[in-house]
């Protein structure tokens, strides 16, 4: 398949600024990949989908406050750095991205907060607007991740034109999230209430966890028509026996197994076993998931609606059939759904 065949006209007007007012009210899509038929629902409805022992696999990933605005020594320049991964806790070495990028160079320093409660020296440079950077902080592991948490804001994606939030630090992350390591959130999951967790509960719906530290490489564009040629971003994931052995029961009782986001499907599509069922694993992922293509685990997915062109797009075209899910994206627009992080659901069935 080819890039262009993943364009689709956008109005700016449906790209979501804010979340839905509560977690579990925003609208919801389903769609029924065999028949193409598609249903106009509100996200609470997804109970009415799922039955006793039907499995849910959730990323339970914890967004950390990644972007931080300083000023370089001497010139007091204002800069924003990104930061991506922790490269090394005992040196606290960091891989970060800097804005404005020209400005940055290897050995400035980084003053950040206003009586400096961080400084960083610039060690090295990785791309273009990527820099390796060390803390230079002699406290101990738990206040240099508090500084973090004081000075870091929620790294919303760019398109929201606007300042991070309170509000944002809540809602930018699930109700579920555990392990810190990830620069966006999973966004499937942020639909889900406590409430509505607790019902799926009683319902005797199952949840299974795994780890998916999504990062930048989640929003890189596709700059290559045969699609052959994109490489992904590798992300950590993390999946453990005990949640591999719910999921495996799932599959056996021919239940529905349903992946919350692409993220927690990436992660499970790098973890298979020859015999088709999940197996622990710890390990990275670079996996790209395009049409045609046979998943081995779920039957059933939740996602948001994605950008054009998306490497996101190409997943759910390839878990729903490219027609249906182009369809139902026409329809999206028609119907005015709210698109990407903080937009509408889809579930695909």
């Amino acid at each position: 398949m080819k890039l262009s065949q993943f364009k689709f006209n956008l109005p700016e007007s449906l790209v979501a600024h804010n979340p839905s007012a509560t977690r579990d009210e925003a609208r919801l899509m389903v769609l029924h990949k065999d028949s193409g038929k598609i249903e106009h629902k509100i996200f609470k409805d997804v109970l009415d989908y799922f039955d006793d022992q039907d499995v849910m696999i959730l990323n339970n990933t914890k967004v950390f406050p990644a972007r931080l605005y300083g000023n370089k020594e001497k010139t007091g320049a204002t800069i924003e750095v990104f930061l991506l991964r922790e490269l090394n806790k005992e040196l606290r070495l960091w891989d970060v991205l800097v804005d404005p990028a020209r400005k940055i160079r290897v050995g400035n320093k980084l003053y950040f907060g206003d009586d400096d409660l961080l400084i960083a020296e610039v060690v090295d440079n990785t791309t273009s607007r990527g820099r390796t950077i060390r803390f230079l902080f002699d406290g101990t592991e738990e206040e240099f991740r508090r500084n973090v948490e004081i000075l870091g804001e929620t790294p919303l994606p760019k398109y929201i034109k606007r300042k991070a939030t309170a509000e944002d630090k809540e809602r930018y992350q699930t109700i579920f999230a555990k392990h810190e390591g990830a620069v966006a959130a999973p966004t499937a999951g942020l639909h889900f209430s406590r409430e509505l967790m607790k019902r799926l509960e009683l319902k005797g719906i199952e949840f299974a966890e795994v780890t998916l530290h999504v990062g930048l490489g989640t929003f890189r564009p596709v700059e290559v028509e045969d699609l052959t040629k994109h490489k992904m971003d590798s992300e950590q994931f993390i999946i453990e026996q005990k949640q591999a052995d719910i999921v495996n029961r799932g599959i056996e009782r021919k239940k529905r197994i349903c992946a919350v986001g692409t993220t927690s499907m990436r992660a499970i599509e790098s973890a298979v076993s020859a015999g088709k069922t999940l197996k622990a694993a710890n390990d990275w992922t670079s996996k790209f998931i395009f049409p045609p293509y046979d998943f081995s685990i779920a039957n059933t997915m939740i996602t948001n609606f994605h950008t054009p062109e998306s490497t996101l797009l190409m997943m759910i075209c390839a878990f729903g059939g490219y027609e249906n899910v182009m369809n139902a994206y026409e329809v999206a627009v028609k119907e005015k759904y709210r698109f990407y992080s903080y937009g509408d659901a889809m579930l695909i069935i």
